[in-house]
């Protein structure tokens, strides 16, 4: 059954502490395992990835084939049913308008001093996105993932995504032509992502690896770190809903259940200072999973991982909520503005009634790929940023030097670097 606690209870603060310390990651120790993989890839290139498919994925790339040819995705986006395709086009450019937006501006100016200081944003030439194809196919995943490198200017977009039994889902292939992706592998798992990383006779590697995945893959995203760069490390789905009384409990049991759906170990939590309305809630939650074809998975999620909160005002859930720091957070009150104004860490958060969470993970534009497991604390969603790097420069002509040369010369000799004070002291003498 879920957690069920009030904030009047002598025991809120451990239940709380609780609730906010469960670790909910995979138990099983993958490390040690994604570790070999990598090797194993690193050692034996193609060979390993051949091998591990089969092994993983039941399908010989040999004979399903290796990549995915472009007429074969730009078939699947033709194929598509005329309402599907204008649902996933209508998402793209949504998700593309708002992307572009993102991108930084240069800096270019003259300081005070006379020097010229900035800073220039490029983005790099090739990344790589890992699109899950177990449980679920996620047309969605694919978008959010390749519009905003597209959007940075990334040269080279490489998909990675599994394929069982050699299949991979048309409507997956359509969105990465619509994407703009320019290679599709039939590879998966943690030897996906080490492929990305450091190459193979087939795959030249990337500089930048993002997107979702099992334990394996968020491993493995983990352990190619700094050999490339990534999104984030992400763990299983999360939502926090804070809602009063005057909600329909019908629309909030669905808003928790949309993340219950997708892990046994997501996890949905419900804030509210009414508790007859927790009540309805939790009687529309026993309703609808009844009727969901997820009903499984959701069922598990909600009654180990599923809490309710409530509260005697709804102003106490701010301090709550943050400290959840959670990577959907849905406020379905009244003012939901003015306690926007007073959170500090989420993922995204959804405003108002008529906002449910699942709105933003295909159709209203900002990302989907957001910080879970508490990590909004000190990361945001995915965005262009996360293909680009910021280069800075300094431009100083003989009088700039000698306007800010003196305090570096100093600064370097009271840091024990004579060469480094004697790099800018020579310029100074030099007339």
């Amino acid at each position: 059954m879920p957690l069920r606690i009030a904030i009047s209870d002598s025991g809120f603060a451990e239940s709380f502490d609780a609730l906010v310390n469960a670790r909910r990651e995979a138990d099983a120790d993958v490390s040690a395992d994604v570790k070999a993989i990598i090797q194993d890839v690193r050692d034996h290139g193609d060979e390993a990835l051949l091998r591990l498919t089969s092994k993983f994925d039941q399908h010989d790339l040999e004979q399903t084939g290796w990549r995915v040819d472009k007429t074969e995705s730009a078939a699947a986006l033709e194929g598509l049913e005329a309402s599907l395709r204008v649902a996933l086009e209508l998402a793209a450019l949504r998700i593309r308008d708002y992307h572009e937006g993102q991108v930084p501006d240069n800096r270019d100016y003259i300081d005070e001093a006379g020097v010229r200081i900035g800073a220039r944003w490029n983005a790099v030439e090739r990344a790589g996105i890992y699109i899950p194809g177990g449980r679920a196919a996620y047309p969605s995943s694919v978008l959010m993932n390749a519009i905003p490198a597209k959007a940075a200017g990334v040269d080279h977009l490489v998909m990675v995504t599994p394929a069982p039994g050699g299949e991979i889902n048309p409507l997956v292939l359509a969105a990465a032509e619509l994407a703009g992706v320019d290679e599709i592998w039939r590879i998966g798992g943690a030897q996906a992502v080490a492929a990305l990383a450091y190459g193979t006779e087939n795959i030249a590697p990337v500089d930048v690896v993002t997107g979702p995945g099992n334990a394996w893959v968020a491993e493995a995203k983990r352990q190619v770190f700094g050999v490339v760069g990534i999104d984030m490390v992400a763990g299983p789905s999360e939502i926090v809903v804070v809602a009063d009384g005057k909600n329909n409990p019908d629309w909030i049991a669905a808003d928790l259940l949309s993340q219950a759906e997708h892990d046994p170990t997501s996890q949905s939590i419900l804030f509210t200072n009414d508790s007859e309305f927790a009540d309805q809630v939790s009687e529309k939650i026993n309703e609808q999973l009844m009727s969901f074809a997820t009903s499984a998975t959701a069922t598990t999620s909600w009654d180990d991982n599923g809490a309710i909160i409530v509260l005697d005002r709804l102003e106490q859930a701010v301090p709550l909520v943050g400290r959840l720091a959670a990577e959907h957070l849905e406020l379905a009150i009244d003012d939901p503005d003015g306690l926007f104004r007073k959170v500090r860490h989420a993922g995204s958060v959804f405003l108002g009634r008529h906002t449910p969470e699942a709105i933003g993970d295909y159709i209203a534009g900002p990302n989907h790929v957001l910080p879970t497991g508490r990590r909004a604390r000190f990361s945001s969603g995915l965005s262009v940023t996360d293909f680009m790097k910021r280069t800075s420069f300094i431009h100083c002509d003989d009088q700039a030097l000698r306007n800010i040369g003196p305090a570096a010369v100093a600064l370097a000799e009271a840091e024990g670097l004579p060469a480094h004070a004697a790099s800018i002291q020579k310029r100074l003498d030099r007339s």
